[in-house]
C-alpha cells in the first residue's frame, strides 16, 4: 500500500499540473499569489537584464534529493503568465523524473522569454548565466527546447553550475543517443509486461516524430526485429529515415498513424500527444515514446487504463538525457551513463508491477514511486553530519 502522505503529494502534483494547464489556456491565470498558494515550489526567481533584453524565470521545485537539475527553455511565450505556468509545470516534472532516474538531484527548470532565432545573443546568455551563478548551486542548468550545447558553453562563461556542454568544452554533447536508448528500454519493459518477452521482434511499432530521438529509436526497433511505420510533419526527417531504412513504412500523418493496426505507439514529437480522440482511436496495446508531457490533461491516464492500453510514463522512459547531463557533472563516461540508462528497463517494470498491485494507472504508480524515494532519501538530510558547520552559522 502507498502511504497517505505520498498520496497527498501525488494529489498536490496533479493540482500543480492542472493549474499550469489552465494557465496556458487563459492569460492571467497564474500569478505570484498562485505560486505561494500551491505550496509546491521552494523558490521562483524572476531575472531581468534590460540592456541584453533578458527576461527569464528560474523555478526550483525541490532540493530534497540534491541540487535542482533541469534545462533552460527559450520560447516566445504569449505572456509572462504563460511562461510562469510552464516553468512551474516543468520544474515539478523534473523532480519526479530525477527521482525515478535515481539521481541525487531535485527538480528545477528555467524559461527565457523570447524568440531564440531573433533574441538570443552572447550578452543575453551570459547575463542569464550570472543569475544561475547567483543561486550558488541550488540550480544546475542544461539544454532544453530553444537552447543547445553551444549556448550552454556561453552560459558557462558566467556560471559553474552548467551541464550539457559541447564535447570541445569537456561536455557529453548530444543527449539524444541515450534518450532514445532509454525509450527503447522502457518499450522492452512494456513488451515484457504485455506479451511476456522483452523482444519486439514481430511487433509493429508506430513512431510519431522522427527527429533526433525518434530516428534513433527506429534504429533500435529495426535492429530488434520490429516493423516500423512513421509519421512526421517534416519531409526532410522522413527522407532521412527512409534513406537509412528502406523497409520503413510512412503514414500520411500522425492521425492516420494512430488508426493503423500497430502494437506499440511511440509519440516522439510534441507534448499533449495523448488526447481523448487519439486514445479513443488507438489500436495499440502499448504507448511508449520520447515526447515530454504526453498526457494532454489529468484523466487521460485513466482513459488509457480503461481501454487496456499500457502507458509507459514519459518522464520515466525519456530520462536518458537528464541521466547523461547528470553524469557529465562527475566527468562524463559514456559507458557508465549508458549502464545507468539501461536501468530504465527495471524502473519501468517496477512501475507496472506497482500499478497492478495497487490497482492504479502506471502514471499514478510512477508518481507514488518517485514520491517515496523523495521522502525516504530526502529525509536523510535531516540528520546532522557536521555540527561544526551548524555552529559557524
Amino acid at each position: 500500500m502507498v502511504p497517505s502522505t505520498v498520496r497527498v503529494r501525488s494529489d498536490r502534483r496533479r493540482h500543480t499540473l492542472r493549474t499550469a494547464a489552465r494557465a496556458t489556456e487563459r492569460e492571467g491565470a497564474t500569478t505570484v499569489t498562485d505560486v505561494f498558494r500551491s505550496g509546491d515550489h521552494e523558490q521562483v526567481v524572476f531575472c531581468r537584464d534590460e540592456p541584453s533584453g533578458l527576461r527569464a524565470i528560474i523555478a526550483i521545485h525541490s532540493t530534497a534529493l540534491g541540487p535542482a537539475l533541469g534545462g533552460t527553455r527559450f520560447h516566445p511565450y504569449p505572456s509572462e503568465e504563460a511562461a510562469l505556468a510552464d516553468v512551474l509545470h516543468l520544474s515539478c516534472a523534473m523532480s519526479y523524473k530525477n527521482a525515478l532516474a535515481r539521481l541525487d538531484h531535485g527538480g528545477g527548470k528555467a524559461v527565457i522569454l523570447g524568440d531564440p532565432t531573433r533574441d538570443k545573443t552572447e550578452a543575453l546568455l551570459r547575463a542569464y548565466g550570472r543569475f544561475v551563478q547567483s543561486l550558488g548551486g541550488r540550480y544546475i542548468t542544461a539544454c532544453d527546447v530553444g537552447t543547445y550545447v553551444e549556448d550552454m558553453d556561453v552560459v558557462a562563461r558566467e556560471s559553474e553550475f552548467v551541464t550539457g556542454r559541447s564535447l570541445s568544452h569537456g561536455g557529453a554533447g548530444d543527449s539524444s543517443i541515450l534518450t532514445a536508448f532509454g525509450v527503447f528500454q522502457g518499450m522492452r519493459a512494456a513488451a515484457q509486461h504485455v506479451w511476456g518477452t522483452p523482444a519486439l521482434s514481430g511487433r509493429r511499432v508506430g513512431v510519431a516524430g522522427v527527429g533526433k530521438v525518434g530516428r534513433l529509436l527506429v534504429d533500435h526497433l529495426l535492429a530488434d526485429g520490429a516493423s516500423v511505420i512513421v509519421a512526421d510533419v517534416s519531409q526532410r526527417a522522413i527522407e532521412h529515415v527512409c534513406t537509412a531504412h528502406s523497409e520503413v513504412i510512412v503514414a500520411p500523418d500522425t492521425e492516420a498513424l494512430v488508426h493503423e493496426p500497430i502494437d506499440v505507439y511511440a509519440p516522439c514529437a510534441l507534448g499533449s500527444a495523448l488526447d481523448v480522440p487519439t486514445v479513443t482511436a488507438l489500436r495499440a496495446k502499448v504507448v511508449c515514446g520520447g515526447a515530454n508531457n504526453q498526457l494532454e490533461h489529468p484523466g487521460i491516464e485513466k482513459l488509457l487504463d480503461e481501454r487496456g492500453i499500457l502507458y509507459a510514463p514519459d518522464y520515466v522512459v525519456n530520462s536518458g538525457g537528464v541521466i547523461q547531463v547528470a553524469d557529465e557533472i562527475e566527468g562524463f563516461d559514456f559507458q557508465r551513463a549508458k549502464a545507468r540508462v539501461a536501468k530504465v528497463f527495471d524502473t519501468t517494470r517496477e512501475i507496472f508491477e506497482l500499478a497492478e498491485h495497487d490497482g492504479v494507472p502506471p502514471a499514478v504508480a510512477a508518481d507514488h514511486l518517485a514520491e517515496r524515494r523523495i521522502a525516504d532519501v530526502g529525509r536523510l538530510r535531516t540528520i546532522l553530519v557536521d555540527g561544526r558547520a551548524a555552529l559557524r552559522r
